[in-house]
């Protein structure tokens, strides 16, 4: 049993935070109060005690900076479906080190982007005995992307899909295909004779139609209207991921924040193309004032980890309210994730994954990570 005396607890719960012990058992938090005490101790007077950090939208451990391998990008078919980001991720990788630097401790790992539909996702933590421990939840997601990305891979080749128009109906194209592999099954009821043939990618698309996952989608700007319409046109979930542009759709993006959540970033260094001109950070302050769930990205290794906290301190700057911005990097990440019951938060029963900072990270530039738990257990000190 450890208990964390005298911290100044964030826990993306309530509205400001308060100074308390946290007393930990078996990887969980076990009670949140005062004058709580165990055999170890660790003092967090004048620190700040925060849930830790959640990367909604990652590929850390699947593309290799050094080598320039992409284990999370299988460019052959516009559709690959049937892939799953957990097949592709090493567990070693220095990268979940550097997370944890950072304070991000539960990242949401998908393949990249080349393809139109890409494969599943899988939420990782940054440290932990095997892979499989590591593993909050896989699936969580199928992903796709839309845009420049197939675009640079297929286009290229003089090969389908070449244009926005050509993406589009690539996915609805794919969705029409599960909706009948759907119906084929339905009939055959239980007589095997009059099954399909088993079709992975096609058992993928049925959780998202289901509604068990939802279709999490590489998108900027003016796509952003694109992905709505498919969404109502096939009744499914979906994230909005990078979202930069989103402020010209504010009216239509609250329209559908049922079906919907928003994952914004990353900025910096964008190389001008069209559909990434428009950096509009603010935007989270005004999607979050309109009922919308938002969260923020690093893209990594696209971006290095400590770019949520540069990203959640510009929403800041743009007038969003500092807690508010906190949950865009612990609750409303790991309810986008569908893993809001173990981490996201500082509450009695959920996994013991905390970061403590000597100033408020989202608000201070100096603020630095002191010391990072996974599921009870300290896996970095500074």
């Amino acid at each position: 049993m450890l208990c964390i005396k005298n911290g100044r607890i964030h826990d993306a719960v309530h509205r400001e935070p308060y100074t308390a012990d946290i007393l930990i058992e078996n990887g969980k938090l076990l009670q949140i109060g005062t004058d709580l005490h165990a055999e170890q101790t660790i003092d967090a007077a004048g620190l700040a005690i925060y849930p830790g950090f959640v990367d909604a939208h990652s590929h850390i451990g699947g593309f290799d900076t050094k080598t320039g391998a992409q284990d999370l990008n299988e460019s052959v078919n516009p559709v690959t479906a049937q892939l799953n980001a957990y097949d592709g991720v090493d567990p070693l990788s220095p990268q979940f080190a550097s997370a944890l630097e950072t304070g991000i401790t539960a990242s949401g790992i998908v393949p990249g982007s080349a393809n139109v539909i890409c494969g599943l996702g899988c939420v990782i933590k940054s440290a932990g005995a095997s892979l499989a421990e590591r593993c909050v939840k896989q699936p969580f997601a199928l992903k796709a992307a839309v845009g420049g990305n197939p675009k640079g891979v297929y286009g290229k080749r003089n090969q389908s899909p070449m244009t926005r128009m050509a993406i589009a109906e690539t996915i609805r194209e794919y969705f029409h295909q599960v909706q009948d592999y759907r119906k084929k099954k339905q009939e055959a009821g239980d007589d095997p004779a009059k099954m399909p043939k088993f079709d992975q990618g096609l058992e993928n698309g049925e959780l998202v139609l289901d509604k068990t996952i939802p279709l999490k989608i590489h998108v900027y700007q003016h796509d952003i209207l694109t992905c709505i319409e498919l969404a109502k046109e096939f009744d499914i979930r979906i994230t909005i991921d990078h979202a930069l542009g989103s402020s010209d759709f504010l009216d239509e993006i609250e329209a559908e924040k049922d079906r919907l959540a928003i994952i914004y970033g990353p900025i910096g260094a964008q190389k001008g193309q069209n559909e990434l001109h428009l950096v509009d950070t603010g935007c989270l302050k005004d999607l979050d004032e309109r009922g919308v769930l938002c969260a923020i990205m690093t893209d990594g290794p696209a971006r290095n980890p400590w770019m949520i906290l540069a990203q959640a301190g510009e929403a800041v700057r743009f007038g969003c309210p500092a807690e508010r911005v906190l949950r865009m990097i612990t609750i409303n990440a790991a309810t986008i994730l569908g893993c809001e019951d173990r981490i996201g938060s500082l509450e009695v029963g959920k996994d013991a994954d905390l970061v403590l900072f000597d100033h408020n990270p989202v608000v201070s530039t100096a603020a630095k990570a002191l010391l990072t738990m996974v599921d009870g257990e300290v896996v970095y000190r500074r």
